[in-house]
């Protein structure tokens, strides 16, 4: 009896377990990419134009461009967190740096942009996007990603020619973050999202610079640091103590730092 009790428990629990996989199996996209979240109609910031950019596969993706008092200075290229719409990114972007040319496009399938997200579209589409906004750009053009938006950025200062990247709670790979967040799962046999953020910047000249949150609850800390030890040595990285990864951007020290970041990749303190 008490061997047969043994064995239903064990056999409930097994098929505990590969529920709960196979509903996380199902639901990745949509608790990856909670395009949900974003409105899907919202007003663009005081004088900004819309933008709209065809990617490779026909999908159009839409967001803002917001000229900037100093037409020369670098653009900034936002791509935001996994919840944010261009909007969002855009104002952030604006309201620390007033004289910069600023774009954002929703991801696909955020917002009003067509498609359905995946890492590996998203990554493509930073390109198209990259393309469309260089005529723009006389001063050249800054990728910013912000969480997931490490790996469009990262995909930008690898494949285009960009003044340089400013990365801001970043990671090395989106599955070892998975990996991490999900111990108990097997991550290396479902995932499907893979960003290799790390593989990617291997070998890239592009100025980098890394802005890391001291208390990040979402992107573990190992993550950002396994970044930053796959990079040269000159890439600097400033963690700001105490913030977390949904109120750094409030935070009064991450415009400081942010600004210090895009100085370093530009060569403005030169």
């Amino acid at each position: 009896m008490v061997v047969d009790l043994v064995i239903r428990v064990l056999l409930f629990a097994v098929a505990g377990y590969a529920a709960i996989i196979a509903l996380l199996a199902g639901l990745q996209t949509r608790l990856l990419f909670p395009a949900w979240m974003v409105p899907a109609e919202e007003s663009l910031p005081a004088g900004a134009e819309e933008l709209s950019v065809t990617a490779a596969d026909g999908v159009t993706l839409r967001g803002a461009y917001l000229p900037g008092a100093d037409a020369e200075a670098p653009l900034l290229l936002g791509f935001g967190g996994n919840a944010w719409s261009a909007v969002a990114v855009a104002q952030t972007l604006r309201r620390i740096f007033p004289d910069h040319p600023v774009a954002a496009l929703d991801y696909r399938g955020y917002g009003r942009s067509e498609g359905r997200p995946s890492a590996s579209a998203i990554m493509d589409d930073a390109e198209a996007i990259f393309d469309n906004v260089e005529a723009r750009a006389p001063g050249g053009i800054v990728p910013v990603g912000i969480s997931i938006g490490t790996g469009p950025a990262a995909r930008i200062a690898a494949a285009r020619d960009p003044r340089g990247a400013v990365l801001v709670t970043p990671f090395d790979s989106l599955a070892a973050v998975a990996r991490d967040v999900y111990p108990w799962a097997p991550v290396r046999l479902l995932f499907r999202h893979e960003m290799p953020v790390a593989e990617m910047l291997e070998g890239t000249e592009t100025p980098l610079a890394l802005i890391v949150a001291g208390n990040d609850e979402v992107i573990p800390a190992a993550r950002s640091r396994a970044l930053h030890e796959a990079l040269p040595d000159s890439v600097p990285m400033t963690t700001i103590e105490e913030a977390g990864h949904n109120d750094l951007h409030g935070d009064p020290r991450f415009a400081t730092e942010l600004r210090a970041a895009l100085d370093a990749v530009t060569g403005a303190d030169d």
